[in-house]
């Protein structure tokens, strides 16, 4: 067991140093200001339907509208579609006056509401997709904020290399504005903050570079663009209707199933798309219950390995951990995992924050790593039982 174990952390180690290496080969895609002007005819003929699909979002959805507003590809060549399900808050009300003194083309689709909504997500996009217009459909969600080059990028690179799938970046906001008044309890709310933002750019960069080497795995519907042909082409959410979560990892791996080399990630910090942070560990636990129940569902075998080996390498260290404090292994092997565990995974970590414009947060990688570990293996033996949670007023599976 303990030379398995050291086989599988030392493999984890190549694995991130790879990931380094293609970080670093695949440069990123232009980003001043002269080499983003709209400059083929064919760019300035793609037309977006960007899908917002809401459930209560009155407090960030004016902010992403206005975002929308401000941005620099041309408002005739967009459509925006709010996707509201059920909301019972004022996001109707937001949108609604927002559209009447609006230049872009705001549309509203009214979802009829249903009772076993078993995904949610996906019926709000699936309904979207049928009123969209445009060829190339983008969605994010409702507490995002976006660039001002946001779509102009995407439609240069689209243009540019033909993909038909197109991931991008996401990260968290930071110094959201919070109702607790005590001392611990804001100090508990940055680390919750800081901390999501380390873990999540550790998967936004693993993703980005398996889609770097031709074997995506992994996406975010908050920074997603993809061809409607393509969508009905690969039957769109056919075959994982019934499962709430994956509207975005699901259709990302049917399309690269059929056009593998046609899905890529778009490199460039003009398409960072930033959303809010889980503000409670309640909230917390039920995102990532969420997550970690997609990877059993997943028809990609190499997929379902790679969970299954990332958990094992981040098992290892709790085991690890417990073997040390018994004294069933030295100080020096416990170290030599700690190395092998951490070292180029840091390097990784701290490439992929800086890339996010969180740089003043790479101090704090060490301390997620040290606790990720830990929640990964609950969160994976959790998500084996009953996969029941909480996620915006409704109990999903």
């Amino acid at each position: 067991m303990l030379i398995t174990s050291l086989l599988i952390v030392f493999v984890y180690f190549l694995m991130n140093v790879g990931l380094v290496l293609a970080w670093l080969f695949f440069k990123p895609s232009a980003s001043k200001e002269s080499d983003l002007k709209i400059q083929h005819s064919k760019t300035i003929q793609v037309e977006f339907s960007i899908i917002i699909p809401v459930r209560n979002e009155a407090k960030g959805i004016l902010f992403l509208l206005q975002d929308l507003e401000k941005q620099t590809f041309p408002k005739d060549k967009f459509e925006v579609i709010i996707a509201d399900d059920d909301s019972t808050d004022e996001t109707l009300k937001i949108v609604r006056a927002f559209q009447k003194n609006s230049s872009i083309n705001l549309i509203i689709n009214q979802l009829p509401i249903k009772v076993n909504n078993t995904s949610p997500k996906k019926r709000a996009i699936d309904s979207s997709i049928q009123l969209a217009k445009g060829q190339l459909i983008t969605t994010t969600d409702g507490d995002c904020r976006v660039g001002e080059r946001w779509l102009e990028t995407i439609a240069n690179f689209q243009t540019e290399t033909g993909a038909y799938l197109i991931s991008g970046a996401v990260t968290f906001c930071e110094n959201q504005e919070i109702k607790e008044k005590s001392f611990i309890q804001r100090i508990a709310h940055s680390v919750i903050e800081k901390t999501q933002i380390i873990e999540f750019a550790s998967l936004i960069g693993t993703g980005a570079c398996a889609m770097f080497i031709g074997k995506p795995n992994m996406c975010n519907g908050a920074n997603l663009t993809y061809l409607k042909s393509v969508f009905h082409e690969v039957d769109g959410f056919v075959g994982n209707e019934a499962l709430a979560s994956g509207d975005d990892e699901f259709l990302m791996h049917k399309v690269t199933a059929k056009y593998p080399r046609k899905v890529q990630f778009l490199k460039s910090q003009d398409v960072i798309v930033e959303t809010q942070a889980l503000d409670s560990w309640k909230s917390f636990y039920n995102q990532r219950k969420r997550w970690a129940s997609k990877w059993q569902h997943y028809n990609n075998w190499q997929t379902t390995a790679l969970a299954v080996f990332v958990f094992s390498a981040n098992f290892i260290l709790p085991l690890a951990f417990s073997f040390w404090l018994l004294a069933f292994i030295s100080t020096k092997l416990f170290c030599l995992i700690l190395l092998l565990k951490f070292s180029a995974e840091f390097i990784f970590l701290a490439l992929i924050v800086s890339f996010l414009r969180k740089k003043h947060l790479i101090w704090l990688i060490p301390f997620v790593q040290i606790v990720y570990p830990f929640y990964v293996t609950f969160f994976g033996i959790v998500a084996q039982g009953k996969s029941e949670y909480m996620w915006k007023g409704r109990k999903l599976k």
